[in-house]
């Protein structure tokens, strides 16, 4: 299988420097499966070739390969996985042009953050659902793109075209995005792939996805087709891709908030809460901390005034709310050593996260009330079994408490985004199974006056390592 990039950028031999692969030599790299090859057919000022050649080894596939998506008692017989590109030429990108695909260029970053004129040309490439996939996967990221049938006997027209086409997609694009757009799409093409999809395979097409996925037309058909149809895993990415489409203004977000902080506002409950976390990461001797569901900075905004915190995380899964997050903090005016205390990064506290780790406390201040209650497990597995802070402090509204509100419906939750509301009670319960299940202790307390029958209208819990 064989993929062509092409640029008329000139000189358009600096597409040596974005791949990392001088033009005068050919660079190879053995694979698992096989051996991939970059080579340059033409070099020239006004128009650069590389040339990506995949050679899948077939024995390896009978004897010594994962069979990943295949199944049947033929398989390892009648197959066409080592002569049409598929999920083993994405492998390829990542292994031999992963810098490029990261949008990295030492001493030349200008270059690659640029959009430069590029095609693709991949072949043989099988579409699984006609050529015309192609056109819905790609138009809408801005490609054109021109396919080229192949007819299962070129001597028997009435045999007709086979599912392999050569397709050349072009455009003006930042080489990092073509390579990206390649890596996740040919799968997807394909409809196989040739490993075991799990949910390493969510938090790969998250990653990759960011910026371009939760937008496309076309997410639910790539979403499934990427992930195998596993209902499961396309149920948890496409949930991720919604909530990544932010409000379009911040009028929005203070819409959906107004209720809630309507109602608490007699109470400083907002303050207080933002106060009592804040202490009790303090007393907890925490020096780094991650406030995973940061919304729009109101505690990172706290805990950038101690000076104990010596390193500070807002983990976000809506890139507009830590764009305001960002302006709350200023972040353009702090000094440089201000600067190196915070850090705004975009994710979901529902997958592994590698970022979570390493630090020392971890604050969630009214999110997980936020979350779908069939996704706490996996919340539970990133944050306790995984990034294991040494300390986590956890609010959530008291539902109890509802029944004191003035003129509210106690059966109400009291914001249109909450999943659920938990008692006291369910606090408890949830607790202990977290405590025992990743060998944390715990404690609970109130947030603001405690009614005498219904407790505190905000719960707190303090877990500790």
């Amino acid at each position: 299988m064989l993929l062509n990039l092409t640029t008329t950028h000139r000189p358009a031999t600096d597409l040596g420097f974005l791949l990392h692969k001088h033009p005068d030599r050919v660079h190879g790299r053995s694979l698992p499966f096989g051996r991939a090859s970059l080579f340059y057919p033409e070099a020239g000022e006004g128009r650069c070739t590389a040339s990506l050649l995949l050679e899948v080894d077939p024995v390896h596939l009978v004897r010594g390969g994962k069979r990943g998506a295949s199944s049947g008692l033929f398989d390892h017989y009648v197959t066409d996985r080592p002569y049409v590109a598929s999920s083993f030429l994405s492998v390829a990108i990542a292994r031999m042009l992963g810098t490029a695909m990261s949008g990295r260029c030492r001493g030349r970053q200008d270059l690659a953050d640029q959009a430069l004129p590029l095609e693709a040309v991949v072949t043989p490439l099988p579409c699984r659902g006609g050529p015309e996939i192609l056109e819905r996967l790609f138009a809408p990221l801005g490609y054109r793109v021109a396919v080229e049938g192949h007819p299962l006997d070129p001597e028997e027209p009435a045999w007709g075209e086979s599912p392999y086409v050569t397709a050349r997609i072009s455009g003006e694009v930042r080489l990092a995005d073509l390579l990206t757009h390649l890596f996740v799409l040919i799968p997807v093409l394909d409809n196989q792939k040739h490993y075991w999809v799990g949910r390493d395979e969510v938090d790969k097409l998250l990653d990759k996805g960011a910026g371009w996925l939760e937008e496309h037309p076309e997410k639910d058909l790539i979403t499934k087709r990427y992930l195998r149809y596993n209902p499961s895993l396309t149920r948890a990415a496409l949930s991720v891709l919604a909530e990544r489409v932010a409000p379009a203004e911040p009028e929005v977000l203070e819409a959906l908030d107004k209720p809630e902080e309507e109602l608490e506002k007699p109470l400083k409950l907002n303050e207080l809460r933002l106060e009592t976390v804040v202490a009790a990461l303090r007393e907890a001797d925490v020096r780094s901390v991650v406030d995973v569901g940061c919304g729009e900075g109101k505690l990172l905004t706290r805990l950038m005034k101690e000076r104990v915190f010596t390193r500070i995380v807002g983990l976000e899964v809506s890139a507009r709310a830590l764009q305001i997050a960002g302006r709350r903090l200023k972040l353009e005016r702090l000094t440089p050593r201000q600067r190196a205390r915070i850090e705004l990064i975009q994710g979901a506290a529902v997958y592994r996260d590698e970022r979570l780790a390493g630090f020392d406390g971890a604050a969630l201040v009214e999110v997980i009330e936020h979350i779908e209650p069939d996704r706490l497990p996996a919340f539970e597995r990133t944050l306790f079994a995984l990034a294991q802070p040494r300390v986590v402090v956890v609010t959530t509204p008291n539902r109890e408490y509802n029944a004191t509100f003035e003129d509210f419906n106690p059966a109400r939750l009291r914001h249109p985004d909450h999943r659920f509301e938990w008692t006291r009670a369910e606090l408890q319960n949830w607790a202990e199974g977290v405590a025992e299940r990743n060998g944390y202790g715990f404690q609970i307390s109130g947030i603001g006056e405690a009614h005498a029958d219904f407790g505190a209208p905000t719960q707190m819990a303090v877990f500790r390592r």
